[in-house]
């Protein structure tokens, strides 16, 4: 009965831990990540910038602790889109994978499209709203912000 008990907490703790890592990649396998934790935030960006950079009028992104990265397969290629950010694709493919803000090297900014389950991280707000298109209509419940949420 105790080893049956113990198999079950086993069980249920290793349940816990996949539950809590997330995998994705780029569009043809070349960049391959996982991430361990819970996203620490994830938006909506409708800013020019990121409408330029992914080719969409708006991309989700998810922020998590730079420590729970792990890029498995492949290098990210990055080039500089202002003072303060780098972005991040596949050289291969050209799938846009980060944003990076180099006053915060803690975070990791992942494009919430490139994970293998984009349901498991669900955006919490819009921000930039004042840059969608016109013909955009957003009609969710989640917050809108014309700029940045901060």
């Amino acid at each position: 009965m105790i080893e049956k008990a113990q198999t079950n907490e086993n069980t249920l703790t290793h349940n816990k831990l996949m539950n809590k890592i997330l995998s994705g990649g780029c569009h043809c396998g070349a960049i391959r990540y996982i991430v361990t934790g819970e996203a620490i935030d994830s938006d909506y960006c409708h800013c020019h910038d990121c409408q330029k950079s992914v080719g969409a009028v708006a991309v989700t992104w998810c922020d998590f602790k730079s420590e729970n990265c792990q890029w498995l397969e492949g290098k990210v290629k990055e080039y500089q889109s202002s003072d303060n950010i780098f972005r991040g694709f596949c050289e291969n493919c050209g799938t846009s994978l980060t944003y990076r803000h180099k006053d915060y090297p803690q975070f990791t900014t992942i494009a919430s499209a490139t994970l293998d389950d984009p349901n498991r991280v669900a955006p919490k707000y819009h921000i930039h709203t004042a840059s969608q298109p016109d013909w955009l209509v957003i009609d969710d419940a989640l917050d809108k912000y014309p700029h940045a949420r901060s």
